[in-house]
């Protein structure tokens, strides 16, 4: 049985728990060049992260498991701690980041993240274009994603 609480909002305190979770679901990305040090990548998330984008967590018990970062028809950001992968706190925040952009998501992936690509596509996400990498900071090939609500009968 999956265990979820309901997502909600991130406050300021979760900064440390957030970053966390980026920092542990990232380490096991192992392609991933890096480039920045544990503490810049706090800050950014306390500074830059929960300031600039809506951030929704989940977990057990009230725990910061997961997060996701909502931007303007964007999804920013979806991470779930290694321990806590495959419990439906992904799910959850997925089904909720819709809710809240019911016009529609895009995002980019990493195109060697092939778990990742199937959970959006099962999620309803669409392939929509392959990049060089030339977009971020990685330069690794990426893939964008687009999810659009189902067309409603007039």
């Amino acid at each position: 049985m999956r265990q979820t609480e309901s997502p909600r909002r991130a406050l300021p305190g979760d900064a440390g728990r957030i970053a966390e979770v980026f920092l542990a679901a990232r380490a096991e990305m192992t392609y991933l060049p890096d480039l920045h040090t544990d503490e810049e990548t706090r800050r950014w998330i306390a500074h830059v992260v929960l300031l600039d984008d809506e951030v929704w967590v989940t977990g057990p018990d009230g725990e910061v498991a997961a997060f996701a970062a909502l931007g303007d028809g964007w999804l920013e950001h979806l991470y779930v701690a290694p321990e806590a992968q495959g419990r439906g706190f992904g799910a959850a925040l997925l089904a909720l980041a819709k809710e809240r952009r019911p016009d529609g998501l895009d995002l980019h992936v990493f195109q060697e993240n092939a778990g990742a690509r199937r959970f959006y596509e099962r999620h309803g996400f669409t392939l929509v274009e392959l990049g060089d990498g030339g977009g971020n900071e990685e330069n690794l090939p990426d893939a964008r994603y687009r999810w659009r609500p189902a067309a409603r009968d007039a």
